[in-house]
């Protein structure tokens, strides 16, 4: 190796052997300069030719990329295929599996009572008289709400109202229908049929199916206490308090393997009732809203009565009540055919609102006496003495802020809102909620004042 004329490196062939030519180059290149050549077979070779012959070294740098995006795609396409596969063995499922109706059918909505099988709940031959008011009602336009600007069906359109009744002394002064429903149209309930199954409870009480709301559920489904000794303290009125100590895990996340999941989407839901509940704390020391409580007093009505729920609710409630068209409860599975208790009732507005003025009329409605006063009065009223919310009793809410008015309360904004001392009952069913409860609640509130007014 040595500078020839001009100062130009030579690099002899039998170094380069030993002698990296690039390494030589890019230094003296960077210190000196210079243009550098190198020979080959004899010949000399410019920086520019020797950068040429160099290219396929740098192609095959780029390789490692290329294999890295290959691995990419085809992990990719092995993620995409594994989804597919879950889903469509969810689709394929969802008439045996809990998981898989949680992961095909989403979110609850109002459809799904077209999706879960059902019962009937046949309505008798005549329906009790629900005239409309001799005068014109409007009510008022909502305060403070966002958006609420307008009439007030323009607040309910905007709010996926699907229907909105308001009834004083056994009239209809208000009544609208939104979203392509009309007064024949079933409305799923969600957690409404809650107030549903209480009643029903009472009911069985006041016939002497069931003994007392003190009787330990134990009396009724002994195999809790087999499985745990401490299912033997509580009792029906801690069930229907939501204080019974039994562990219940919700979560606003779609998380498959959750209580609210099993309660909901369960395909058998005697079995998850009797087998998945578990003692979390002692009874009648903390409210806690839990959705297998409605299960249990479902199991509970079955065996007291002989019946299955929608039977017993028929010829107890519905009939009697007057109610105008069929109703249908829907079930966990045509397999099992158990009633899902914490929700899917579907019905007419006009028949919420009949059920409505049964609580308003202390249990007597049509002229029948269907049930007791007592009931009516325990289950409505804002009470500590025995269980640890004032704001909750026998799956009813209390509208601590306005004594004497209650209401039953379900997903995405179902209501009936009865208030006594405006003799007046509201009834609101959507697809959504639109709204919060505090803000609903305050519409009612309103609603019931101005018509308190009323000449």
């Amino acid at each position: 190796m040595l500078l020839g004329e001009s100062n130009r490196l030579v690099i002899d062939p039998a170094v380069a052997v030993f002698i990296d030519a690039t390494i030589v180059r890019t230094l003296l290149e960077a210190t000196m300069g210079e243009t550098i050549e190198e020979t080959t077979g004899g010949r000399k070779v410019t920086a520019g030719e020797a950068q040429v012959a160099r290219r396929p070294r740098r192609r095959r740098l780029r390789r490692p990329r290329r294999r890295w995006l290959r691995r990419l795609a085809a992990s990719v396409a092995v993620l995409l295929v594994g989804v597919l596969a879950v889903y469509g063995w969810a689709w394929s499922s969802v008439g045996r599996s809990t998981i898989a109706r949680a992961l095909w059918w989403g979110d609850a909505d109002v459809g799904d009572q077209y999706r879960f099988p059902s019962r009937l709940i046949p309505a008798g031959d005549d329906a009790s008289p629900l005239p409309a008011g001799g005068e014109t009602f409007v009510p008022p336009a909502p305060r403070g709400v966002d958006g609420a600007g307008g009439s007030f069906d323009d607040f309910l359109g905007k709010t996926g109202t699907r229907a909105f009744l308001v009834l004083q002394h056994d009239r209809l002064v208000y009544e609208r229908y939104f979203d392509g429903s009309d007064r024949q149209t079933l409305q799923t309930s969600f957690s409404v049929a809650k107030s549903f199954v209480s009643t029903l409870v009472g009911i069985a009480i006041d016939e002497g199916f069931i003994g007392n709301i003190e009787d330990p559920v134990t009396d009724y489904l002994p195999e809790l206490a087999a499985r745990d000794p401490r299912f033997e303290r509580i009792t029906l009125r801690d069930l229907l308090t939501m204080s019974s100590g039994i562990r219940y895990w919700d979560t606003d996340l779609p998380w498959p393997w959750a209580d609210d999941t099993f309660t909901y989407y369960g395909v058998n839901l005697r079995e998850i009732a009797l087998n998945r509940t578990r003692i979390e704390r002692p009874p009648g020391q903390e409210w806690h809203y839990n959705n297998y409580h409605p299960l249990l007093l479902g199991l509970v009505l079955e065996r007291a009565t002989g019946m299955s729920v929608s039977e017993f609710m028929a010829t107890r409630l519905w009939q009697p009540l007057g109610a105008e068209r069929d109703a249908t409860w829907s079930l966990d599975s045509e397999r099992f055919g158990f009633e899902k208790m914490e929700s899917g009732l579907n019905a007419t507005a006009v028949d919420y609102a009949r059920f409505g003025l049964l609580f308003l009329h202390r249990g007597e409605w049509n002229g029948k006496h269907i049930v007791s006063e007592d009931w009516v009065r325990a289950a409505t009223a804002a009470d500590t003495t025995t269980d640890p919310a004032d704001f909750y009793q026998y799956f009813w809410w209390v509208d601590v802020e306005r004594p004497g008015r209650f209401y039953a309360l379900g997903n995405l904004g179902q209501y009936i809102y009865v208030a006594p001392d405006a003799d007046t009952v509201v009834v609101r069913l959507g697809r959504s909620r639109g709204v919060d409860t505090p803000t609903w609640r305050a519409v009612f509130r309103d609603i019931a004042d101005q018509l308190t007014r009323r000449p």
